[in-house]
């Protein structure tokens, strides 16, 4: 990996006023004792290209959320494993002499999470949705050993992609329609779904009524109506403030050596900065 050079980070997406990253990092840098600035920037699909060519040198890495991964992927010279599966970069390391290199934080962060509420190991599982973190759910809860998803989706056909990912991965991927009755059992269910997606009471019933666990990347507005359903049913809803946390600690990461792999100097220390700052 090149040397990493400048102090400035930001945060792109449209919309971007609600982002909570600039309070994360900022704790984790100043916790360890960085001069670093994290701002934000509302950078849309259409300025994407323009807003990264004319960023100057003092630039270390972005963060990048909705609408922005797929252009991230693609203005990467180099990505990750997680990137390359998923098509999607939500981190660009910008401070390099050979390019911006990017990576996917959302699948480490999403299964370091799960591990931290007991999820440790699974032989199936449930997505809801269909678009980028969806894809990321499903190659995180591969990891986890998941060799059968289900994958809920307005439009089933929408599917195809995840279903060849899961040919990639050895996992079965069964597209069902979201007005299904009744759904199997499975002993976790990640909503992947926008914040602003509209879930039907009965959809949200039938789902809960399936029993386990409910990971919703959601974390802005809570409960959401699954996750108001799952409590209403007896059942554990998850909310996504931890996955935003760990993907963060990746992140930090890798602005710091270049390496998500390489643990930061008094890590925990770091995240519990970090995890004070979310409240």
């Amino acid at each position: 990996m090149p040397s990493l050079h400048g102090e400035a980070l930001e945060v792109w997406g449209d919309p971007i006023d609600h982002s909570r990253s600039p309070a994360l990092h900022a704790a984790a840098y100043a916790a360890l004792g960085l001069p670093w600035s994290y701002g934000r920037r509302q950078v849309t699909v259409a300025s994407f290209d323009r807003e990264l060519a004319e960023l100057d040198p003092t630039f270390r890495g972005l963060s990048l959320t909705y609408p922005l991964k797929g252009l991230a992927h693609a203005a990467a010279r180099t990505r990750d494993t997680a990137a390359e599966l998923t098509g999607a970069v939500n981190t660009l390391l910008v401070g390099l002499d050979g390019g911006p290199s990017g990576f996917n934080t959302d699948v480490g962060g999403m299964t370091r999470d799960l591990r931290e509420h007991g999820i440790e190991q699974l032989d199936r599982a449930r997505i809801v949705g269909a678009g980028a973190t969806a894809t990321s759910a499903l190659v995180a809860l591969a990891d986890l050993g998941a060799r059968r998803i289900e994958v809920v989706a307005r439009r089933p056909h929408a599917v195809a992609p995840m279903q060849e990912l899961g040919d990639r991965l050895g996992v079965t991927v069964v597209p069902l329609p979201m007005d299904a009755d009744a759904h199997t059992p499975a002993p976790v269910t990640v909503a992947a779904l926008p914040g602003d997606a509209a879930v039907s009471a009965a959809t949200a019933d039938a789902l809960a009524a399936a029993g386990g666990d409910l990971y919703d990347v959601v974390y802005g507005t809570w409960p959401t109506p699954l996750a108001h359903a799952w409590q209403q049913a007896g059942g554990r809803a998850i909310s996504g403030l931890g996955m935003l946390l760990h993907q963060a600690v990746l992140q930090v990461r890798l602005f710091c050596t270049g390496d998500a792999a390489e643990p930061l100097p008094d890590e925990a220390a770091v995240l519990s900065a970090m995890r004070a700052a979310l409240g």
